[in-house]
């Protein structure tokens, strides 16, 4: 089996973070989001993955290759002509063999091993209160009939979350090979959910699988949830002289606290300094500075430097904030 990751998008909705870093290397919890779903392609087993990158790819290249030892194949998406698009650029590494797409914006908790196990190709749902914002499945006996991309009358609730698993890759690049070839788009865009479609037409038999721990990192408010949600699950404390940590909480070495309230729900990367301040539920990325401040439901990137008295911020990498 092979992995397909795409993470090839500019990430919009985070900037102004995404100017400076790609959406899947923004940390949360501790580590970036990429690096959560690879611990679980690890743990799972898998050897080989094919990233699919474009705006400031190289950065995603040069963390992957430090910190894993995957095989890694990278593709350039250079025109974002949608995620069907970004996936039929993998083919020449894919076969018969069977294939898992995770895309590189979504942690995910589920049993995956029992997915892989199974008879049929499967996609990962979730039922959601939003349907027309997501591609979504309508089943019938226990196997998806029809799939649809952010549809204006959804036919269900079932929102495809993000993993998706086939058991005979070359029949998911022919399918996308069809529906490029026959300029088949929805909304603008080549969807990897036609290809999905067609692939049914063709007889291929779909079930699904639930995925109730899926948390979209997409933009500031779902990213911070997830920040509360993984560190939920760390029982991890922290003694830190002269200043007061309420858990849960990730600090990681190397970080200098000083006369601070720090937590709940708060992630401090490596090398950052945090003076005199108060700070809860906010994600702190890497070689910050955060002094003399009140924060919450905040997220500061690398190297970002924030002196004086504010409650809530979004301030982007090497960016300097000075209210004193």
């Amino acid at each position: 089996m092979k992995a397909i990751i795409p993470v090839a998008g500019a990430g919009t909705r985070l900037k102004p973070h995404t100017h400076t870093v790609p959406k899947a290397l923004i940390h949360v919890a501790g580590k970036p989001i990429l690096g959560h779903i690879l611990d679980e392609l690890e743990d799972l087993g898998v050897k080989e993955i094919i990233f699919i990158i474009g705006y400031l790819g190289e950065m995603i290249k040069d963390y992957v290759n430090e910190n894993y030892r995957f095989k890694a194949q990278f593709v350039e998406q250079e025109e974002l002509l949608g995620l069907g698009h970004a996936v039929y650029l993998t083919r020449r590494f894919i076969k018969k063999e069977p294939v898992l797409i995770i895309y590189g914006d979504t942690i995910f908790k589920v049993d995956l091993k029992s997915v892989l196990k199974g008879k049929y190709s499967a996609i990962g749902v979730k039922s959601v209160r939003d349907p027309h914002r997501f591609g979504i499945v309508e089943m019938q006996d226990g196997y998806v009939t029809q799939l649809v991309e952010k549809p204006d009358n959804p036919p269900s609730d079932l929102a495809i979350v993000g993993i998706n698993y086939f058991k005979n890759g070359k029949l998911l690049m022919d399918c996308l090979e069809y529906i490029i070839k026959k300029n088949i788009k929805t909304k603008g865009e080549f969807q990897i959910t036609d290809a999905f479609q067609e692939m049914i037409k063709r007889g291929e038999k779909i079930r699904t699988f639930l995925v109730d721990g899926w948390y979209d990192c997409g933009k500031l408010e779902t990213l911070l949830q997830t920040n509360r949600f993984l560190l939920d699950g760390k029982n991890k404390k922290y003694n830190v002289s002269g200043s007061i940590i309420i858990p849960p909480v990730y600090i990681a070495p190397n970080v200098t606290i000083e006369k601070s309230v720090i937590g709940p729900y708060v992630s401090i990367a490596e090398n950052s300094v945090i003076s005199n301040a108060i700070i809860k539920d906010t994600i702190i990325n890497r070689h910050a500075v955060v002094k003399n401040i009140l924060l919450q439901e905040s997220l500061i990137g690398d190297k970002a430097m924030v002196n004086g008295i504010m409650h809530k911020l979004n301030v982007g990498d090497s960016s300097e904030v000075d209210f004193s």
